[in-house]
């Protein structure tokens, strides 16, 4: 059975466990979690769900990475985190658009269909969504 993930009701009931470390995982890569809307916050840790991923605490700084690099741009996480994570993020970056499935490719898709993703990744990688 799915752990169920909650956003907390009126103050009264708190966030979910999974929910509080995707947001400290996007404060670690430079992402303020007010900047990505709890839907989305929500369809990243039920793909991590998914991917039998959720219950790993390591996975929510790399899950973030790759979100936060494609509504960032790449100036910004290289200013961030410099040259070396960059290429490293750019590469996995397109391993997903090779591969065209798995988490990484399913998170990018998920920040062009929130709109969150930057143009210059878009334009870059030729990224297209239908």
């Amino acid at each position: 059975m799915r752990r169920r993930s909650s956003f907390g009701f009126f103050g009264m009931f708190g966030r979910s466990s999974d929910l509080r470390q995707l947001d400290a995982a996007l404060r670690g890569v430079d992402l303020h979690p007010a900047l990505v809307p709890e839907g989305v916050k929500m369809t990243i840790v039920n793909l991590m769900k998914d991917h039998g991923i959720d219950e790993m605490p390591e996975a929510y700084p790399a899950v973030a990475e790759m979100f936060g690099y494609s509504v960032m741009g790449a100036n910004a996480f290289e200013a961030v985190h410099g040259r070396d994570r960059l290429e490293a993020i750019e590469t996995r970056v397109e391993k997903a658009l090779d591969a065209g499935e798995g988490m990484d490719a399913q998170l990018l898709l998920l920040a062009v269909h929130a709109k969150l993703i930057q143009p210059e990744i878009v334009e870059r990688y030729g990224i297209e969504a239908t």
